[in-house]
């Protein structure tokens, strides 16, 4: 098994530097450069200003030259500096990754503790009023975008009713407030964003749950279970819950991406300053170091994604565990 994830790690990689380079250059072909943001609001910048712009940024030379000087900077695990304020680029990835850390690992959570049981109900009772109930909630999950849904939330439970506060995490006033107060507000702000995040992923991974649970519970070995006299909880939740989690480790692994990717919908609509937002806003202003640092990372979380749904096969699963060490 150790053999196995040894490889699986050498394997990762050659991918990810395959990776880094195919985002740079489709990167740098997209319209618009740095220096025009500097630039084109101004009539009276001349063609040279707008060159010794380019020189700065190091973009007159051929994107080769400037892909290899920032891989030499990577692998000293240095980003470089964002174009914008000259920041470091690390420095302002780090300021906004656990707030949407925090907000990602809440919903996969409250993902986790109610779909898989929902998945489980309606795939142990097939074409039961639960099983089509939730069957409609699914369709509606895939079906209603996101932002769509995020601004009905903000005009019924902001504007409307005025329940809920509709941007950032924290009120005005929040410094001033006693630590639980302080904590009440942080709900109140992150109620909505959590429930958007939540929202989809809920209906695809108990429908994901409900298809793995009918196919297992026809096979062979669910049929001796239950011959045996076994009771049904221990057969479903012992015997065909394991095997039918087998398609929900690999969703799992692949949702790592997601905390960052996934966010920025959401963080933009609920101006949480996030790793989402910022990857929005390096996209508006061409801030290529940044958004090179915010694709790596979402590469990373990707490729470790990956490993860790293999991994997570390999704890549930014991034939899998078997192979590896053949």
């Amino acid at each position: 098994m150790m053999r196995y994830v040894v490889k699986r790690i050498l394997g990762l990689i050659p991918l990810f530097f395959g990776i880094t380079l195919i985002s740079f250059f489709i990167m740098h072909l997209a319209p618009g450069k740095p220096s025009d943001l500097q630039t084109q609001m101004n009539p009276r910048v001349s063609l040279e200003a707008r060159q010794r712009l380019e020189k700065l940024y190091g973009l007159d030379r051929p994107l080769h030259i400037q892909y290899g000087k920032w891989l030499i900077r990577l692998m000293r695990c240095d980003f470089g500096r964002s174009f914008t304020d000259d920041r470091p680029v690390i420095q302002k990835i780090l300021e906004r990754l656990p707030i949407t850390i925090f907000i990602n690992l809440i919903s996969l959570f409250l993902i986790l503790t109610v779909a898989i049981p929902i998945g489980v109900r309606a795939g142990t009772r097939p074409h039961s009023f639960f099983d089509q109930a939730t069957t409609l909630f699914v369709f509606l999950g895939y079906s209603v975008p996101s932002f769509w849904l995020a601004l009905l939330l903000i005009s019924f439970f902001g504007i409307t009713l005025g329940w809920l506060p509709v941007l950032g995490i924290h009120s005005l006033n929040y410094e001033m407030m006693p630590w639980y107060e302080k904590i009440w507000d942080l709900k109140r702000h992150l109620f909505l964003p959590i429930f958007v995040s939540a929202f989809g992923g809920l209906a695809g991974i108990s429908r994901y749950m409900r298809g793995s649970m009918l196919e297992v519970m026809r096979q062979d070995y669910i049929r001796t279970a239950r011959a045996k006299g076994l009771p049904e909880k221990t057969v479903i939740y012992k015997h065909a819950l394991r095997n039918a989690l087998l398609p929900i480790v690999t969703l799992l692994g692949l949702s790592l991406p997601g905390l960052i990717g996934g966010s920025v919908i959401f963080e933009t609509i609920f101006a949480i300053p996030g790793a989402g937002r910022l990857f929005y806003e390096a996209v508006l202003a061409r801030d290529y170091p940044l958004l090179m640092g915010e694709l790596v990372i979402g590469s990373v979380l990707t490729l470790l994604g990956n490993l860790f749904a293999d991994l997570g096969y390999a704890a549930v699963d014991p034939r899998i565990r078997l192979s590896g060490k053949e």
